[in-house]
């Protein structure tokens, strides 16, 4: 008679898994106040640019419209996917801020947009929606 210990390689994952979306989720709540500060502070131009900024990542969908009628329900067009991948990078928008405050730029609705372009990518994290493979499907 063979016993055999349970895996404790398995057992942490979930459990590391919730830990990093609700890391993630109170970094888009971060991101989403500190976007709204920066509407409040710096008139309606630095919210309309948080706004669309929060909007923008979803747009790349677009890039291959004509293609999704051609893919699995939850595929992304394997067009679409670089375009997807690069606006849904953190480091992206984290590499643009620091260009930002190293520049001398001192826009304030650029700022908001990045904080709005942070807080989509938190929240898409947050909810489960990370990169997609060269294929179009959700990285697990």
């Amino acid at each position: 008679m063979s016993t055999t210990a349970p895996s404790t390689a398995t057992a942490p994952r979930p459990v590391l898994r919730t830990v990093r979306r609700a890391a993630w989720l109170a970094n888009a709540l971060f991101w989403s106040a500190f976007a709204v500060l920066e509407g409040v502070n710096h008139g309606w131009l630095a919210a309309v640019c948080a706004l669309a900024f929060f909007i923008a990542p979803d747009l790349t969908f677009l890039v291959a419209a004509g293609d999704a009628r051609h893919v699995e329900k939850g595929q992304l067009p394997a067009r679409a996917v670089p375009f997807y991948n690069a606006a849904h990078r953190a480091l992206v928008p984290l590499a643009l801020m620091v260009a930002y405050t190293l520049l001398p730029l001192a826009w304030a609705p650029v700022f908001a947009g990045l904080c709005g372009w942070l807080a989509h990518i938190s929240y898409d994290r947050a909810f489960g929606y990370g990169l997609r493979t060269k294929e179009g499907f959700q990285r697990a």
